[in-house]
């Protein structure tokens, strides 16, 4: 549990000045008042000065953003890691079948032994991907809520 007297880093005060921002767009604030709280959120030192610029906006609505946060920044970290296997794939690949033209140039034996492990290696790919695919299809279905802040879909 967060203590009041906690010391907050300068991420939290660019999450609270997102909050905010959201906040305003949704109406709960108006331009003046969003001013005033993002000067106090940036000025913030301790928790319990974060908690006050989030004071009178619905504690529904900020949990109901902070999950809507969470989720967008899980899907980005998900993205990210499926270039990277993505990257190594092609990579690897690549090395693959440089390494079997050497070979079949060198040798003469021309079997396509990097078939193989291409096609297993791509169905990894393939399945590493499939929840974020799921997630855009769904999203342009209309069956998730659009997310609070950046999109991320």
């Amino acid at each position: 549990m967060t203590k009041p007297h906690e010391r907050v880093s300068h991420a939290e005060r660019e999450t609270a000045a997102r909050m905010l921002a959201d906040a305003t767009g949704a109406g709960y604030l108006t331009a003046e008042e969003f001013d005033g709280r993002v000067a106090a959120a940036y000025g913030a030192v301790t928790r319990a000065d974060l908690d006050r610029v989030a004071a009178e906006i619905p504690p529904e609505w900020v949990r109901s953003w902070e999950r809507s946060r969470r989720r967008a920044e899980k899907v980005v970290a998900q993205q990210a890691s499926a270039r990277k296997h993505l990257a190594a794939y092609l990579a690897g690949s690549g090395l693959m079948i440089f390494i079997w033209l050497a070979v079949g140039v060198a040798t003469g034996a021309w079997y396509p032994w990097p078939l193989w492990p291409i096609i297993g290696w791509g169905f990894g790919v393939y399945h590493h991907t499939k929840p974020l695919r799921q997630a855009r299809q769904l999203r342009n279905e209309g069956g998730l809520p659009p997310a609070l802040g950046r999109g991320v879909f």
